[in-house]
């Protein structure tokens, strides 16, 4: 099958299910752990640390400190929090729309941590003071300064949002789709013909 622009798709997609299970635990799977780890890191992180004191770690190019968040990163639409879990809402419903026809694993686990990112954040935003809606996020890992003076202070929910938006957009460069089919570029080159001498 070819499609618009010179690509192929060197899969057999018409004989192709919907979705395909495996890649679809893969994805829940993938969330789930990176929720689970998130929420742990944060009981361990509100527990252990105090936002006065920050822990130096490697020499300095990681600091724990513990920071509360309203907004998004460096504290952008803090007025704004109840829009976050909307925008929250919206994507998980967006990546169950495409788990309908995921087949491919690499696509899973990317949006897998786009989930459990999102999820991990969303469950702060509900749960976490002040209020339903309007809950701060917390934040624990800074770099190169103790107070996010040189980049956003995150946590591991933003991590996995930010790896499995990296992976997402790999795939797409490479060609890789979420049916499981690849786009190949046909690039024919013919060799130029000899002069035939007598």
């Amino acid at each position: 099958m070819q499609a618009v622009g010179g690509t192929t798709l060197n899969a057999d997609d018409q004989a192709a299910p919907r979705f395909n299970s495996r890649a679809v635990a893969v994805l829940a799977a993938t969330a789930v752990i990176a929720v689970a780890v998130d929420q742990w890191v944060k009981h361990l992180s509100t527990e252990n640390l105090d936002p006065g004191e920050p822990v130096r770690i490697l020499g300095g190019l990681i600091y724990l400190s513990l920071m509360r968040n309203g907004g998004a990163a460096f504290s952008l639409g803090s007025d704004y929090t109840w829009i976050f879990p909307v925008i929250t809402l919206v994507v998980v419903c967006v990546i169950g729309w495409m788990a309908s026809r995921l087949r491919s694993v690499p696509w899973a686990v990317s949006l897998g941590l786009v989930l459990g990112g999102a999820l991990g954040n969303l469950g702060d935003r509900l749960f976490r003071a002040p209020g339903p809606f309007q809950g701060h996020v917390v934040d624990m890992i800074s770099l190169f300064a103790p107070y996010a003076e040189k980049f956003a202070v995150f946590n591991i929910a933003d991590s996995c949002l930010t790896v499995g938006v990296c992976l997402a957009v790999l795939l797409e460069l490479t060609g890789r789709q979420r049916d499981g089919t690849r786009l190949v570029n046909e690039k024919k080159t013919s060799a130029p013909a000899k002069e035939e001498t007598a």
